[in-house]
């Protein structure tokens, strides 16, 4: 069996099916594995940078216990509280202790203090009952097959959790926009501003959109640290570590990994999947291929369109991928010290730390980038891993990670290097704002537009997600009709992006999913 891409879920696929005893082969373009999850080292060999996805939480821990990751060096260090500091030199600190947060979040007021214990618990309660459904693979929703019933059947004996109350809510999360849901329950700028962020965070949306408000929930369905519903950590090693422990895992059972071997064409005849054509033109024939490259890649230019239905087709094509997102990451001298908070606290350097003072802000520079123009104020979450992990920089040192937006989504067609570096200076003058002295501690900056993500990580338009989280492309709409079961129109060829369900985050669920997906088919065909 073929892998095409070394990225988290295919190096998930590849060591479920080697250790169950298949013969796997995965090529990845690049000459690392990883895909966005990759450690790098931009500044020279004393820094180790996350480039992209820079903190884990929706991997499922039985996949860590399965593949056995802790052998192969998988560690999390779960990541500290929000603290969102302001330019009048306040800060908004949502402190684990309940005691200690209500007493921060009142000082700002003391109805929103009373609002969020209802809201976290509310959260968590729609996230338990999400979470489960991004671990099943879809059924073809309005199929009248009797396995595709059968399929609809399970999933609604997994929905009897959900009470009536439930129901309407999740259906006002999954069509309301994250400003509906906070502007309804907290009245401060510093609640509205921090919360609307995990609302659009990697999409082509602002907080006043409809949808968004899904992402938000998005972001309370991981269990990755500690089995804390929601809980966010910090590998060892950066995001590069978990796939390289993947990596590990799937060599140990036997798969073989080939880098620097980009594929140019799927190879098929009447149907049916035979292999793979690689760009030095050497062919690779196999029954069964994986792809988890982008869709817009696998179908539109590795395949011949005219061996796909024509309305395949067009759902593909008018998939939508958009971002205006910029990943900023710096090497820096010393920790920044917080106006509002200027010792140093693992709790405060050691969260997530959020770069927005109100809801407004943030639809603002939404609208900008909509209007053609890289925001003036960038909103941005702000993590500084080396805190807890000293692998990443020298003592005394540290590197800073600033993930943001927004800039146009057509920044994807070209650098756009000057619009860019004016957005990261931009960038740097607000952390100064919040913790002055940080632009004097800057060694070195790296900036990633969606040009560069587009073109050297494979994600098309600088989605994060491969693809937008929208209700239409999530479930059994991601990413086209009646394929959302991780099937292909074309025989012996399946899909395991982070496009297709359960994808969305560095989960391993598509790449586990499509393994139970092939067994089956397997199954059936030898019955």
């Amino acid at each position: 069996m073929i892998i095409i891409g070394g990225g988290h879920n295919g190096l998930v696929a590849a060591a479920y099916l080697a250790r169950a005893g298949q013969r796997v082969l995965v090529l990845e373009r690049r000459e690392v594995v990883g895909g966005a999850a990759v450690t790098e080292r931009p500044f020279g060999p004393d820094f180790a940078v996350t480039s992209l996805s820079y903190v884990v939480s929706l991997l499922d821990p039985g996949m860590v216990r399965d593949l056995r990751l802790a052998e192969h060096g998988y560690h999390v260090y779960p990541q500290g509280p929000y603290f969102a500091p302001r330019r009048d030199g306040r800060a908004l600190r949502l402190a684990d202790d309940p005691a200690d947060r209500y007493a921060e979040i009142a000082k700002f007021s003391p109805r929103d203090a009373d609002a969020y214990e209802q809201w976290d618990a509310w959260m968590s309660r729609l996230g338990g009952l999400v979470g489960p459904l991004l671990k099943e693979i879809p059924p073809k929703v309005g199929s009248k097959r009797p396995g595709d019933l059968l399929g609809l059947a399970r999933i609604g004996a997994k929905l009897r959790k959900v009470d009536v109350r439930a129901a309407f809510d999740l259906t006002r999360l999954f069509t309301a926009s994250v400003a509906d849901l906070v502007e309804e329950r907290f009245e401060s700028d510093a609640m509205r501003g921090l919360l609307s962020v995990s609302g659009v965070i990697g999409g082509w949306a602002g907080p006043r959109s409809a949808g968004t408000a899904y992402v938000l929930l998005h972001h309370h369905v991981g269990e990755a640290v500690d089995g804390q519903t929601g809980a966010w950590g910090f590998p060892r090693g950066g995001m590069g570590a978990v796939t390289q422990a993947l990596a590990a895992a799937a060599r140990g059972f036997g798969a073989e990994i080939r880098t620097s071997a980009p594929v140019a064409r799927i190879s098929t005849r009447d149907g049916r999947v035979t292999g793979v054509v690689l760009a030095d033109g050497e062919e690779i024939a196999a029954p069964v291929v994986i792809t988890t490259a982008h869709p817009k890649i696998s179908f539109l230019r590795l395949l011949d369109r005219a061996e796909l239905p024509p309305d395949f087709v067009a759902d593909i094509e008018s998939y939508q991928t958009r971002s205006g997102t910029v990943k900023v990451n710096f090497a820096v001298d010393r920790l920044p010290e917080f106006a509002a908070h200027p010792s140093y606290d693992p709790a405060v350097h050691g969260g997530t730390i959020v770069l927005s003072e109100s809801l407004d802000d943030v639809e603002t520079a939404f609208q900008e980038a909509v209007a053609g123009r890289p925001a003036t104020l960038p909103f941005a979450d702000v993590c500084i891993p080396s805190v807890f992990d000293p692998t990443l920089a020298p003592e005394g040192k540290h590197v800073v990670s600033m993930f943001t937006q927004w800039v146009p989504h057509t920044f994807a067609s070209a650098p756009f290097d000057d619009e860019l570096s004016a957005y990261a200076d931009r960038l740097t003058e607000r952390m100064e704002l919040v913790a002055p002295g940080f632009t004097a501690s800057i060694l070195s900056r790296q900036v990633i537009g969606p040009h560069r993500m587009q073109e050297e990580y494979g994600l098309v338009g600088g989605n994060i997600f491969h693809g937008e989280l929208t209700a239409g492309q999530m479930f059994h709409c991601r990413p086209a009709a009646g394929y959302a079961d991780l099937r292909t129109p074309i025989r012996g060829l399946y899909q395991a992006g982070s496009a297709t369900h359960g994808g969305g985050g560095v989960t391993g669920v598509p790449g586990r999913n499509v393994v139970r997906q092939i067994r089956r088919d397997l199954r059936f065909r030898r019955r």
